[in-house]
């Protein structure tokens, strides 16, 4: 099953690199790839990409729509 998320279009719109949103986040470039293809992560670590990305927790569906 896929997991809708926007992960991918706030990086790009940004001028991120995978690389520089996993170091912001502290989770691999791995995991990132993983996201932005819609796998399933844990609550924390969408916990920290949502930080990274510089949004509040209550902001959340700004980038997981699940």
């Amino acid at each position: 099953m896929k997991f809708k998320n926007n992960v991918r279009k706030i990086r790009e719109e940004r001028l991120m690199s995978k690389a520089e949103l996993a170091r912001l986040a502290g989770v691999s470039p791995a995991t990132i790839d993983r996201i932005e293809h819609g796998e399933e992560c844990r609550m924390e670590t969408k916990r920290k990409i949502i930080l990274a990305f510089g949004f509040s927790l209550s902001e959340k569906e700004a980038v997981f729509l699940d």
